[in-house]
């Protein structure tokens, strides 16, 4: 399990992804859960205390015997039993979600209570829960880092809603662990309010992420050197409270098996499936789950005979749709170790995080990452890739999947990542089939002129589908982002707007029914990072308001939004300083 070695060459191979690679190493898929959980105006809403706990994680899995936060190796176990015990002097409620307290079946009316500060601060008890810290490894820019676990990260528990949904509560910053590698536990109300807005954000926009119910301030200082030069800085101290069905990562299995606890791994694995993955437990013949491996043998991968190899391909299918969101909507992660990588196909651990303001496919919002800019936006389908790979060796390594099921799953990540990116791409440009050349041409011109990705995508349907349109025309609903542009790269743009107006009129629907699809997956509103750090400026002067209003837009990304049309507006220059358009992981 050290660095990049694969006991297969076989599973290695299948890593490099170089037929995902087209297009800025390639796109995305449809929205999913646009919107989504709809709740029933009939559900009883409750009150915090009424929640219905049921701690499957701690009941049907292996626990550490220990329960001292000293740095240490957890050996044998998926968690550790630990309290929040970060200090509060106090805090205060900057924000929070009335749509995750409804997928708990919380009424919202309960965040208003006064004690919420103390309660989601950790520093009082919430009736019901079980505490603990999950441990994990992984892969740290390529490199195995061994034991990582959640240093500050502290679960609750899960809570079961009417639905029979199964939703685990995290508080991140509430205090040491045994994971913690001897940091403090904690984390800053910069990096809080960024993970709280772009959890809602990105499930806003329907991609699979993690949610964020409430953000609190601690009322303590917090020591941080944000750009690791030596600088210390005293920051406001806070608390998000993460939600998502399991925080389970590739890295939660990566630990035991590096560690040759096989038995765990299966442990692990068959809870996953039970909980999370249920359909795969009685596959039958009849499901037609069968395949012929792309590894020059012909062999039949059967998914019906092993539900290990049926859910290796399901989280590698998840994570291929995950990528292609980010990379249709713009989104860089910036920090793709493997133990950031959520089994469920989630957007999990918002760290320097950014949406794409000028199209830039080597951008990396990271500044650990500058010399290799090893996460940068184009590279993420193949680090996908590779941290599938690196997941599906755990498992072949622990005996629960075939050399040939491995491989497989690899290249499914490939099929399904092009697939979909295919999908949404033609989405965005509103075309009647994809076009591979048109697509690539484009993104070529906008990574010349530096374009502003998600405003152009969103002019780009009011470009008519009328061949008759004088020459000089063809770029007025574009002018708004094609800036400061000579007459070669006007002729260059004038070329392909050509092109794609000439491939509209092949499509037999109106303008306006394009536009409406278009729009519906070409945001007008992102979280970009200029707008995080003026509502963090004015939250660490007391002022919360903004973190709201933001929210609040971030709701509705595909709408006008009458009076809000600043949010949509391009960075101002303040907003390509050092610490607002690339930041460190320090929180």
């Amino acid at each position: 399990m050290e660095g990049d070695s694969s006991p297969t060459a076989a599973v290695a191979g299948a890593a490099s992804v170089d037929s995902v690679s087209d297009d800025f190493k390639s796109l995305s898929m449809e929205n999913q859960n646009q919107n989504g959980d709809a709740v029933s105006q009939r559900r009883e809403k409750l009150k915090l205390e009424q929640l219905k706990w049921d701690h499957s994680f701690v009941r049907e899995l292996p626990g550490d015997p220990i329960t001292d936060i000293i740095p240490r190796e957890v050996l044998h176990a998926c968690y550790t039993k630990v309290s929040p015990s970060a200090e509060v002097d106090n805090p205060q409620l900057v924000a929070w979600s009335d749509s995750v307290a409804e997928l708990l079946d919380l009424d919202p009316r309960e965040l208003e209570r006064p004690d919420i500060p103390q309660i989601f601060s950790g520093a009082s008890p919430l009736v019901g829960a079980m505490p603990y810290a999950q441990c994990y490894g992984g892969h740290q820019f390529g490199v195995w880092a061994g034991q990582l676990g959640d240093g500050r990260a502290i679960t609750l528990g899960e809570v079961l809603n009417s639905r029979s949904q199964r939703w685990e509560l995290q508080l991140k910053g509430a205090g040491k662990t045994p994971y913690g590698r001897y940091a403090d536990g904690l984390a800053v109300l910069r990096s809080s309010i960024r993970e709280f807005l772009c959890s809602e954000a990105m499930h806003n926009l329907g991609i699979p992420t993690t949610r964020a119910l409430c953000l609190v301030t601690t009322g303590k200082y917090v020591t941080r050197d944000m750009f690791y030069d030596g600088n210390m800085k005293d920051e406001h101290g806070a608390i998000v409270c993460r939600v998502a069905q399991s925080f389970l990562r590739f890295g939660s299995y990566q630990i035991h098996a590096a560690r040759d606890d096989f038995d765990l791994v299966r442990t692990l694995a068959d809870y996953c499936i039970r909980h999370h993955f249920p359909h795969l437990e009685n596959l039958r013949k009849s499901d037609s789950l069968s395949f012929t491996s792309g590894d020059g043998d012909d062999s039949v991968v059967d998914l019906t005979s092993n539900k290990y190899a049926a859910w290796a391909v399901e989280v590698a299918e998840r994570t291929a749709s995950l990528v292609a969101n980010w990379q249709g909507i713009g989104f860089t992660h910036g920090v793709l170790n493997t133990d950031n990588m959520s089994v469920l196909g989630l957007t999990i651990d918002y760290g320097p995080f950014s949406f794409l303001d000028a199209f830039d496919p080597n951008y990396t919002p990271n500044t650990t990452d500058l010399p290799d800019r090893r996460y940068r936006f184009a590279n993420q389908p193949d680090i996908g890739s590779w941290n599938v790979a690196q997941f599906v060796i755990t498992l072949s390594t622990a005996g629960l999947i075939k050399e040939n099921e491995a491989t497989y799953a690899v290249e499914r990540y490939g099929m399904k990542f092009m697939d979909n990116y295919q999908a949404l791409m033609t989405k965005k440009l509103g075309l009647p089939k994809y076009n591979k050349q048109l697509i690539s041409e484009l993104l070529k011109n906008m990574a010349v002129d530096k374009v502003d990705y998600t405003n152009f995508f969103r002019l780009l349907s009011n470009v008519k589908s009328d061949p008759t349109v004088p020459e000089d025309k063809l770029l007025i609903p574009l002018k708004a982002v094609l800036l400061d542009i000579g007459k070669e790269r006007r002729d260059a743009w004038t070329s392909w707007v050509k092109s794609y107006i000439q491939e509209l009129s092949t499509r037999n629907i109106s303008d306006e029914e394009r536009k409406a699809s278009m729009n519906s997956v070409n945001p007008k509103y992102i979280l970009r990072n200029y707008l995080c750090q003026s509502a963090i400026d004015a939250a660490e002067l007391g002022e919360f308001e903004e973190v709201r209003r933001l929210l609040r837009v971030m709701e509705r990304p595909y709408d006008e939004q009458p009076g809000m049309e600043k949010y949509a507006r391009l960075p101002p220059a303040w907003a390509y300083r050092p610490g607002v358009c690339m930041l460190s992981c320090s929180s």
